[in-house]
């Protein structure tokens, strides 16, 4: 494979995401690809004191500003960890991108989508990922697999985090074949087959 790829991984929180991303990144290592892994908010540096602000801020935040920030966070991620690294052929790896931005400040809090798929895209300077798992499962049960100690995004309430599953299967439907859509409720092991079968269906000729 001569060029690099960029894969994000999606999905409420408690959804088993990082989980999956760390056993492709396990697969592909040893399949010989040099994998790049990074998240948002909080990719390496300044992304982890953005990362602190966003999650554990006790003081009133406002929708504007938690979105610009994420955005912030997103146009460091891409220019200094993502670029690089792809334009270097390597695989990255991406917990969280642009469509946690539509899911959960968009259909969550509110905000205009169409403005903030702009943003985005400006954030972004146009990159979209190559590929993006979405781990869909009930909101109950994801509240569950979080557990009491929540940060200030997982504690938003079930109402809001049903609007947010909603609103990731919506973008799934409008761009399927950039979108794979996962039952997170399986095993670990299915779904990890699951991502490999996606995988490899997307990508036939390098994987």
């Amino acid at each position: 494979m001569g060029k690099g790829l960029f894969i994000t991984f999606e999905g409420a929180d408690g959804c088993g995401k990082t989980t999956q991303m760390k056993l492709l990144a396990q697969y592909l290592e040893q399949q010989g690809y040099d994998v790049v892994l990074t998240r948002e908010p909080g990719g390496k540096g300044l992304g982890e004191k953005v990362r602190e602000i966003l999650l554990n801020y006790d003081g009133v935040v406002s929708d504007r500003c938690e979105s610009f920030l994420f955005l912030a966070d997103r146009a460091q991620n891409i220019d200094i960890i993502v670029n690089p690294a792809v334009n270097a052929g390597k695989i990255v790896l991406c917990d969280r991108h642009t469509d946690s931005t539509v899911a959960y400040q968009g259909y969550g809090r509110g905000l205009d989508i169409e403005r903030i798929n702009k943003l985005n895209y400006i954030a972004t300077n146009g990159r979209k990922p190559d590929l993006t798992f979405v781990f869909d499962i009930d909101t109950e049960t994801s509240m569950k697999r979080v557990g009491k100690e929540k940060d200030r995004m997982e504690s938003a309430g079930l109402e809001f985090h049903n609007r947010v599953r909603y609103g990731y299967l919506e973008i799934a439907r409008q761009e399927p074949e950039r979108i794979k859509v996962i039952d997170a409720s399986k095993s670990i092991e299915e779904i990890h087959k699951e991502v490999l079968n996606q995988l490899a269906k997307k990508f036939i000729q390098e994987f």
